[in-house]
């Protein structure tokens, strides 16, 4: 199953809160994934497929190796910003 990692500076807010709009574009598109928020230091040790951040934690996260591909969003609520960077993605990963 595709897992998908949402980070955040804290792990607790604005990762949960785009947590959940990932969850509703998912559920749009009748697509199942493992979905978890967490702190922008967990990307070191994740084995996320995708990870989706903020813009302003781009540099941050780009520190870590890591095989996932990495969504950066301006709004991390904005469903269609989402569903546009994220459905190319979930393409090329085969779950569409």
């Amino acid at each position: 199953m595709l897992k998908i990692l949402m980070v955040c500076g804290a792990g607790l807010g604005s990762s949960f809160a785009c947590e959940m709009t990932v969850e509703s574009v998912l559920k749009d598109l009748n697509v199942t994934a493992k979905l978890e928020h967490s702190d922008v230091t967990s990307v070191a040790g994740s084995r996320a497929d995708i990870i989706i951040s903020a813009t302003n934690f781009e540099k941050l996260v780009n520190r870590y190796e890591t095989t996932a591909t990495k969504i950066f969003l301006k709004r991390l609520v904005d469903k269609n910003e989402i569903k546009e960077k994220l459905v190319p993605v979930l393409k090329e990963k085969g779950a569409l």
